[in-house]
């Protein structure tokens, strides 16, 4: 129990990232947590944190042995579950990590009605956009927005679709002309988002085939929604997915350009570690997310 004791605030130091923060967590002194990691660290004879005044990071020992510690938690967790007269009620804390845009709009909302249903179940929602490793950061539950990496360690399922649009403002197509083909596009302000894995270059399809474009601009942003208000202030062209843009597009702030081209479509994805697939609390909010975009 000791030993399982130290593991868990191991695990809860990484997660929270610094000794103190983990022993808020955990109701304890940080001295007693700090105690349970060094006493873990010399019982197995390898140093799992590197440990400095600001932050506390994981040795490359210290990682595969957090993703097998929490592994071994959560397994525990639905072992508990399993025996209990709670079994099929999801309790605990469930970790989601969201887009910022696509989290504030429909990842929250869904949340607290999942919440509101599963009255044991906590939820830490992280928004952010750049590249998160689920498995390194503790993660139950990552939404995506792209095509998801192969990885054996991860399972990925489709949630929905969302377009890409090619959009402007009126003020800006009154102001530099409107695009007449991709190529007019090379003569024009396109604002860049930070995390497309094409960067500079737009892909555009019509019914001869596929034109890569590259293009150039004065604005580039890792938020979608940055780039959204850059767009509707007349700043200049951008590629960006329908669900942020409707709502400029239907107040008249923005105009779909090039609309005979198709651009690609974006997945929207649930990725989750392997070993969450049994745990109960995310069992059951992803097929709430599922059954809500089925609607």
């Amino acid at each position: 129990m000791d030993k399982l004791e130290s593991i868990y605030a191991f695990t809860q130091v990484v997660r929270e990232g610094s000794f103190a923060a983990a022993a808020r967590k955990m109701n304890l002194g940080r001295s007693a947590v700090n105690k349970m990691v060094i006493a873990l660290e010399n019982e197995l004879k390898i140093q799992l944190l590197h440990r400095s005044t600001r932050k506390v990071t994981l040795t490359p020992t210290g990682l595969a042995f957090y993703e097998k510690s929490v592994q071994i938690l959560a397994d525990l967790e639905e072992a508990e579950l399993s025996v209990s007269q709670l079994h099929g009620e999801p309790k605990g804390l469930l970790r989601i990590n969201a887009p910022m845009t696509f989290g504030t709009m429909y990842v929250a909302p869904l949340v607290a009605k999942f919440m509101a249903l599963h009255s044991q179940v906590e939820v830490q929602l992280t928004l952010e956009d750049r590249f998160v490793d689920a498995i390194a950061e503790g993660y139950d539950l990552l939404i995506r927005i792209a095509q998801p990496m192969a990885s054996a360690s991860l399972i990925s399922q489709p949630l929905c679709q969302t377009k890409l649009l090619l959009c402007a403002s009126p003020e800006y197509l009154a102001r530099s002309g409107m695009p007449e083909t991709p190529g007019d596009l090379k003569n024009h302000n396109c604002l860049l988002y930070g995390y497309f894995s094409t960067g500079s270059q737009w892909r555009l399809l019509n019914q001869g085939g596929e034109e890569i474009v590259s293009v150039s601009g004065s604005f580039c942003s890792n938020n979608g929604e940055a780039l959204a208000i850059a767009v509707a202030q007349g700043l200049g062209i951008a590629l960006l997915p329908q669900f942020i843009v409707q709502p400029y597009l239907e107040a008249g702030k923005m105009q779909v350009i090039l609309p005979d081209y198709c651009l690609r479509e974006l997945t929207v994805s649930m990725v989750y570690p392997v070993n969450r697939h049994l745990a109960t609390k995310v069992k059951l909010f992803t097929e709430f997310l599922k059954t809500h975009y089925r609607k």
